[in-house]
């Protein structure tokens, strides 16, 4: 059985993915028996609200490891991961490439790859800081506006968005650290494996030629969607999952194309 850890970024836990994972899993032919995915809450996030988020990635990471080895998810892993969660991704390949046998990188960005203007869009900076100190519907509603493409679209999430916050509160304190623990990650050096790196070219959050810039300088297999947001699996979800399990039946015979 093929184990698959999914990762979520800033503030948001493992109910985000919505229908995704069952998705995900039906792109493999519908044999969800073969393919097992895990949804892990990171600390302070979803059913860790109460712990201290760290204030590094790599101290993310363990807390996740140790977390699915309690909870029995043994390894390998195949890695897919989202912004804040793709660093914890490649901290991850890094420090212990042997418990990971590949990796999906979505909207994401690394120093020293990109500059901090392109890692955070000089106009959702405002955002984010208002986000601190709103709650309720409006925060979710903006949050969908700022990671979403289709946010009018997709305004019915925003009840149930606002009811998972209420019930699992990410503190301000958590919430600016898990900010810090993005801004001051470096991954210079490239993981040994497989990977694949996925954007959106209506990403409002993360400028999109971080992940190409990311892709060219390792090496990896790197497609864009022609209007997706930040959050891909929620904008294009079926897109991204045909990406991977296309990446996976053509693995080592070049590069995808940028393809919509």
């Amino acid at each position: 059985m093929t184990t698959w850890i999914f990762l979520r970024g800033l503030t948001r836990e493992a109910r985000h993915w919505g229908d995704f994972p069952l998705r995900f899993g039906a792109a493999f032919h519908g044999d969800l028996a073969a393919t097992d995915i895990v949804c892990p809450d990171l600390p302070g996030n979803g059913e860790h609200w109460m712990d201290s988020s760290p204030m590094r990635v790599e101290e993310i990471m363990e807390a996740c490891r140790h977390d699915l080895r309690e909870h029995g998810h043994q390894p390998p892993y195949r890695l897919l991961a989202l912004s804040l969660g793709a660093m914890v991704a490649v901290a991850w390949a890094t420090r212990y490439p042997e418990e990971c046998q590949g990796m999906v990188l979505l909207s994401t960005s690394l120093r020293p790859f990109s500059p901090f203007f392109d890692r955070l869009r000089p106009h959702a900076w405002p955002i984010l800081l208002k986000l601190l100190f709103v709650g309720g519907l409006a925060r979710e509603r903006a949050i969908l506006q700022l990671t979403s493409a289709h946010a009018s679209e997709l305004s019915h999430l925003i009840p149930d968005w606002a009811a998972w916050a209420k019930q699992h509160p990410v503190s301000r304190r958590n919430a600016l650290r898990q900010l810090v623990a993005a801004a001051r990650f470096s991954a210079s050096e490239k993981p040994a494996l497989p990977m694949l790196i996925l954007a959106g070219a209506g990403d409002r959050m993360v400028h999109p030629r971080c992940s190409q810039r990311l892709a060219q300088a390792w090496g990896a297999e790197y497609a864009l969607h022609p209007d997706a947001g930040h959050d891909l699996p929620l904008d294009a979800g079926d897109w991204v999952a045909l990406q991977v399990t296309a990446w996976l039946n053509h693995s080592g015979n070049g590069r995808l194309a940028i393809c919509s």
